[in-house]
Formats: structure tokens, sequence, C-alpha cells
């Protein structure tokens, strides 16, 4: 597929610095102008980025811009587009030191877990970052949130990229891309991650939190995976959630993998019909995933007599993991397992840091 992509004249051509990024713009409110003859926001040309982010110009590293042939609201965001961005990333892995991904904040927090899932072996900066308010509004947060997303990107001590995972910068905070979650709509902190430390936090100084992130391992290959497995699907329970529902879901033709919200620990209805729903689908080689629907603190399978049960009966403890990532790394191991015994046990166990 041929990209738009395009060289920004900033002052590490003038030093003639090696370090580079690459910044590939996928749609979203961060890449949008008001237009005077619509009378709307339209998507600008990122020839012209340097019209609206003037400061761009005083980075002291290489920045290359890479466009999508057409950008997409993150609410169209599909599966397709992330095997699309980790096939980008890999063709120009050998060409630049780090990437960021201008994104739509809605769905952010998938794209980034997916992309944890689907880059396997990262040493490189993968930044994801977006905006509450379109780059052309004067009260925008586009400007801060990129800039400084690029300078994450870029950061290194002795040579080494400092955040060589999947990330998502907003507002401030650093978080792992497969820990975040979007939890605002109208305030400029849309993000937090609630079950895992945040990787830096940015005031005049941007401090990281060396612990807690990923370590650098050059040694390793990078390995892009190209299969997802989109028969699955997230059941949230609720109360009065009835067996014709259950059972209809349960039965959908294809279906693989389900994420199951649960409440508070893990826990669910313990009605015979509920459970047995469940067992049928368990012994039919579907794969049960026992997720939260709290934001903080995590699934406890077995510690209460109600998700006891759960387990009797086949299904996944997910521990402290997202949705978000539960979704994506069900996808992946579906699209890489044939067995079902197989997929549960890589679905309980860490694959890049999305559960403790």
């Amino acid at each position: 597929m041929n990209y738009k992509t395009s060289k920004i004249i900033t002052s590490s051509d003038k030093k003639n610095r090696t370090n580079s990024v690459l910044m590939i713009y996928t749609g979203g409110t961060l890449g949008m102008v008001y237009d005077t003859k619509s009378k709307s926001l339209v998507p600008f040309d990122f020839d012209q980025i340097l019209v609206n982010v003037p400061e761009l110009q005083r980075l002291s590293f290489e920045l290359t811009t890479l466009t999508l042939p057409k950008p997409i609201d993150s609410s169209n965001i599909k599966p397709a587009t992330w095997i699309e961005l980790a096939a980008i990333i890999k063709n120009n892995f050998e060409q630049y030191d780090a990437f960021v991904i201008l994104h739509g904040t809605d769905t952010m927090a998938y794209t980034a877990s997916a992309l944890s899932f689907l880059l396997e072996n990262l040493s490189k900066p993968v930044i994801l970052t977006g905006a509450q308010l379109p780059i052309g509004v004067a009260r925008t947060d586009a400007r801060e949130n990129l800039i400084t997303a690029l300078e994450i990107a870029s950061a290194e001590i002795n040579g080494r990229p400092v955040v060589p995972e999947v990330a998502i910068y907003f507002n401030s905070y650093l978080l792992r891309g497969n820990r975040a979650k979007k939890k605002e709509s109208s305030q400029f902190n849309a993000f937090r991650s609630e079950n895992y430390p945040a990787l830096a936090e940015v005031g005049v100084t941007i401090d990281f939190n060396f612990p807690f992130i990923m370590p650098f391992r050059p040694d390793l290959p990078l390995i892009t995976h190209e299969k997802l497995d989109e028969n699955v699907m997230i059941l949230k329970l609720f109360p009065g959630i009835n067996q014709t529902l259950v059972h209809n879901i349960l039965n959908t033709n294809g279906l693989r993998g389900v994420v199951l919200e649960t409440y508070g620990a893990g826990n669910a209805p313990s009605d015979e019909w509920f459970l047995a729903e469940l067992h049928e689908a368990t012994k039919d080689g579907i794969v049960i995933f026992n997720v939260s629907q709290c934001d903080g603190g995590r699934v406890l399978q077995g510690h209460y007599q109600t998700s006891s049960k759960l387990k009797s009966i086949g299904i996944t403890s997910g521990s402290d993991i997202t949705t978000e990532a539960a979704i994506t790394k069900m996808m992946l191991l579906l699209g890489q397992e044939s067995e079902p015994e197989r997929v549960k046990y890589r679905m309980e166990n860490n694959i890049c840091g999305e559960m403790s």
C-alpha cells in the first residue's frame, strides 16, 4: 500500500543527528482544523504540519510523517488496522529509532493493547497519542500531547531507548498501552491506568518511572503477528440478565472466545441456568475469560463461592487485566492456537506486561 510520507525540517538536520522518529497519522481529533468554507472540522494535510505546530522545528531529532491513505475515525478502527500498523512498524523498524502513532481517543486503548501483542520482542518505543480538542482550536491539548510524545519516543540513555514498549502519552502521563483505559470524554485527562503505575509523569521535566518500564532487549528479534481471530465477544453481566440472551450469545455461530465482565473480584450469579449455559459453552470449546467490571483491583476467582463455581466449570481468571487487553489478547491467541486448553493456559499467563 502506498503511504504519503514527508520529512519535517528540524534542528537535528542542521546538527546531522542520526536519531529518528516516524510519526504515523491514522486519523482522529488531533489532526483536525476548522475549514472556513465548509464551516466544519476537516483533516489537515500533514505536509503543512509546521503551520499548526511550528515548535516541531526545534526538535533535536529527525522526524518523518506517514499518513494513512484515508484518515480513520477511531470508532471505525478494526483488527485489520492493527495488523496494518504493525506491518508499517515492521517495514520501517531498521530505518527509525522510534514510532509515534496519532490516533483517535475512543479506541486508542484497544489499538495500544493490540500492538503490544502483535509486536513481539519490541525493543523500540511505540507511543500513541491524540487529543480531546483539534489542533486547529486555540485551547487545544493536541500540541502538548504531540510534542511530548515525540520527546518521550526519542529519549535515550547511553544510546538505548528509555521506553522500549507500546505506551500511551496523554495529559502529562505516560501509561503502558495494554494497561490503559479511556475514562473521560470531556476532560483532558482522558486515560488512566488503575492497576499499573504510570511509566512517566510530565511537568517541567519528564520523570520516568524506570522500575516499571519494560527492559531493553535488543538481542531478541522483532516478530510481528499477522492473524487475529475476530470470533470473540464481550459479555457484561448486569442484574436481570436472562437465559435467552445468554444462550443466544453463547450459541452464536463461529464463536470461539468470550470476555466475561463479572462483578467485583470476579463474581457472577449462581443461578443454575446461568452456570449450565457457561458450562455447555466451555464443553463446546469456547474459551471464557473472567474479567472484572471494576477499573481497579483484580479477579480472585475462587475467593468467593460465586466465583469458585466459575472456576469449577473451566472459566479462566483474568487477574487484573483490562477488558481492552483481554479481548485483543484473545484475538491474538485464538489466531495462533487451535486447542482451547492451550488458549486458556496462555490467556491466564502474562505475555507483555498486560497482567500481574
